[in-house]
């Protein structure tokens, strides 16, 4: 097994927290980005903000003095067969504009193994779930067709539970973590490929950051899971969290949202729990509502879906008619979600006609 890995990451956003954790292990990534970003991170490396239980002040991860090496560019003249692995880390409807389109087909072309990063599991990931009617479940997707050439078992999910954003006032190369919860990441469907998941996990978990009282072990872990349902615990906390974030003339924190109606919140958190247990999660592959609950309290921003929406974008990533789609093929169905698919498409609607106007 290689010591190092060539590991390309198409997103530089979140992106840079799973590479900031993977730069501890030596390996040379290269983020696929904006202009912008890439010319900053080119002639500055990122920054990445990580809260440290015990610590008053957070840890500074700065890519250019941790072992591995960070390139980025744009989408011209990548070649995926050049890597060991490829992370998908932008948001779904970005995965159909011009150049990351012709990308990620190449990536899929590649059959370089490739592990997402994103709320909304790429369709080939769901076709690794069993007994679903795949080509309904379309629609939930900007483009369902740019996943078209890809082997599920070449795809695997990485649930994106850390919560990190950009601050405003800083420049694009910085990021910081509001939530420093783990990475879990399903196997793939070959061992070999998995042994690469598994040496990145060790030399995540294997990562300590020298501070000023001594060489610490930091928050952030890549965790590798045999169940493919593992990364599906993140369904729940979207329904119950990120999407009730939305509400009909604005938004409200992810807080608010799980904390103003408790009991509501625990309703739709426990009926997609036991829609992904019904699919053949186990019990124990997900999280219990109590512990998402007492997270949600520190989620003091309102969800990206959320901002996205406010911002006036006409598309967003649609795990909630993704999730509601699944349960309606299993005949089952909740009112609050019916209730936020519909607010979420009335939302898009009104900003695909602002647009058009």
């Amino acid at each position: 097994m290689a010591a190092t890995y060539n590991i390309l990451i198409m997103g530089a956003s979140y992106g840079s927290l799973l590479a900031s954790k993977l730069l501890f292990g030596g390996h040379k990534i290269h983020l696929v980005c904006l202009p912008a970003e890439a010319e900053l991170i080119n002639a500055e490396g990122f920054r990445v903000r990580l809260p440290v239980r015990g610590r008053a002040e957070p840890v500074l991860l700065d890519s250019r003095k941790l072992p591995g090496k960070v390139t980025a560019g744009g989408t011209a003249g990548v070649k995926p067969s050049d890597y060991d692995l490829i992370g998908l880390a932008m948001q779904e409807p970005q995965y159909r504009s011009s150049g990351v389109r012709e990308l990620l087909d190449a990536v899929a072309r590649s059959r370089v193994p490739c592990m997402s990063i994103m709320n909304m599991p790429p369709l080939p990931y769901v076709k690794r779930i069993p007994g679903l009617d795949y080509n309904a479940l379309k629609v939930a997707y900007t483009d369902a067709s740019v996943w078209d050439n890809f082997d599920p078992g070449l795809l695997t999910l990485c649930s994106p539970d850390p919560q990190a954003i950009r601050p405003p006032e800083e420049k694009v190369n910085v990021l910081q973590v509001t939530l420093p919860t783990n990475f879990k990441v399903a196997r793939f469907d070959d061992d070999g490929h998995t042994a690469i998941l598994k040496k990145l996990e060790a030399d995540v978990e294997a990562a300590r950051f020298d501070a000023p009282e001594g060489k610490i072990e930091l928050p952030v872990k890549l965790k590798v899971h045999n169940s493919i349902f593992v990364p599906l615990a993140k369904w729940a906390m979207l329904l119950a969290g990120n999407y009730r974030c939305i509400t009909p003339d604005g938004m409200r924190t992810a807080q608010e949202a799980v904390h103003s109606d408790i009991e509501t919140s625990r309703s739709v958190y426990n009926f997609v729990n036991d829609l992904v247990v019904k699919l053949g999660a186990a019990p124990s592959d997900l999280v219990p509502f109590e512990k998402y609950a007492a997270a949600a309290q520190s989620l003091t921003r309102p969800a990206s879906a959320a901002r996205a929406l406010q911002n006036g974008v006409p598309n967003i990533e649609r795990a909630d008619k993704l999730v509601q789609m699944i349960a309606k093929q299993k005949g089952l169905s909740h009112p609050v979600i019916d209730a936020t698919v519909a607010l979420v498409d009335r939302r898009l609607d009104a900003n695909r006609k602002k647009q058009a106007a």
